[in-house]
Formats: C-alpha cells, sequence, structure tokens
C-alpha cells in the first residue's frame, strides 16, 4: 500500500511539472528558473514581450533592481562607471568615448569614475543629438535617445559621464547635483532598463581595457592617467 501511495504521488508530481512546463513553454519552468544564470532565466524574447505589455516578473523586478555593495579598488586610476560591455573607444577631437552596453542581466547603477565636484547635470530629450549628429555609434543606433551627462572636475582634469536610454527605457535617475563633491565608486545615478554608458575622457589618457572586455561599475579600473591642466 505503502508503495502504491508513493508511486501516486510521484506520478503527480510528474504530471505538474509537465503542466507547468508547458504553460510557460518556450520560457523555463518556476521549477527550474532559480539554478539558471540570469540571461536563461529570463531571457530577452520574455522580456522584450514584457515591456510591450509592460508587465514584469517580480523575481526579475528584484534582479534588476538590484544594487550590491562595490569597493573601489586602490589608486587613483579611473573606474568603469556602469556594468557591462566595453563596446568602443573611439577619439573624436581631444576627446576619448569609452562606450559601456548594459543588458537586461546588467545592474543598472551607475557610480562616478573618480572623485571631484559635479560641474553640470544636464538633461537631453528626444531630439538632442549634441552636434555629434549619428556619427557615433552609441547614438546612431538609439531611436530618439535620451541623455543624461554629467561633467566632474578633478584636480588634474575634466571627465563626464553619459547615461543614454534605449527605445524601450527612457527613465533615467540623477543622485548628485551641480557642485556636489563625489567619491571615487560613489552611486551618481540609475537608467532603468537596456542602456548605454559612455565615459568621456581625455584623449591622453591610457585606457586599460580593450573593446569586448566586461566592466564592473565602481570596481573596473578602466583608464588612468589624468594630467592637470
Amino acid at each position: 500500500m505503502t508503495i502504491l501511495v508513493l508511486q501516486i504521488v510521484i506520478l503527480c508530481l510528474v504530471a505538474a511539472a509537465v503542466v507547468l512546463w508547458a504553460l510557460y513553454f518556450p520560457y523555463p519552468s518556476p521549477l527550474i528558473r532559480r539554478w539558471l544564470p540570469p540571461r536563461k532565466r529570463w531571457p530577452e524574447t520574455q522580456i522584450r514581450a514584457w515591456l510591450q505589455r509592460g508587465e514584469f516578473q517580480r523575481a526579475f523586478l528584484r534582479h534588476f533592481y538590484s544594487d550590491p555593495e562595490r569597493i573601489a579598488p586602490p589608486g587613483t586610476s579611473m573606474l568603469a562607471p556602469a556594468d557591462g560591455l566595453v563596446t568602443s573607444a573611439d577619439v573624436h577631437g581631444e576627446v576619448r568615448y569609452l562606450v559601456i552596453a548594459l543588458s537586461f542581466w546588467d545592474m543598472h547603477v551607475q557610480r562616478s569614475p573618480v572623485s571631484g565636484t559635479v560641474l553640470k547635470v544636464e538633461s537631453h530629450g528626444d531630439g538632442f543629438m549634441d552636434g555629434e549628429g549619428r556619427e557615433f555609434a552609441f547614438l546612431r543606433e538609439k531611436n530618439s535617445p535620451v541623455q543624461k551627462r554629467l561633467m566632474i572636475a578633478t584636480d588634474c582634469g575634466q571627465v563626464a559621464v553619459r547615461l543614454i536610454t534605449s527605445l524601450a527605457a527612457r527613465r533615467i535617475e540623477t543622485w548628485v547635483r551641480d557642485g556636489e563633491e563625489v567619491a571615487r565608486g560613489q552611486r551618481i545615478g540609475r537608467i532603468l532598463l537596456g542602456s548605454t554608458v559612455v565615459l568621456e575622457l581625455p584623449a591622453t589618457t591610457k585606457l586599460l581595457v580593450r573593446t569586448g572586455d566586461r566592466v564592473w561599475a565602481g570596481e573596473t579600473a578602466v583608464a588612468e592617467g589624468l594630467t592637470a591642466r
């Protein structure tokens, strides 16, 4: 009798697993989701479907809004302002644009690359092209880019951090103001959903990362060599 009951229980569990698999197909069943890495736990096609409906799984939102503590490494090197993948580091004029692409699964809180004073926080709407038009890849692929640009002055020069949204994500939060002192690695803002962050550096600085490298905000040293003006 005990064996029969055990067999019935096992069959019921298997049946429930099959039903859940069918209900959530082609996406992961809740029974296995928690053990999968984020990219497989919430596939991109599923996230984009949520964007269209304006509805998201609570577990995904908890992951997306995560804000782990970061410890800045010792030294004076400039740190990555965002988690993500370095996609380019082109020089235009006297400025190098280090572009970091964030995915849906990256941590979306941005951090200051240097210690210094916030000179200006600029907001720009859908039509803003900054005189650069579509010549820059980080603007060319954005439909109506929305940006925040934070200029930071140090004793050895200035840098700027651009927070740029994609078509799907147009909300940007900035947590510092003009004239405020910021510390290297301090939280300065957040972009909601997939986005791009650009670090503007003097062209003379030495890069410590290359295209294709993955970086982490407030932890990865990306450049050094700011010089006093």
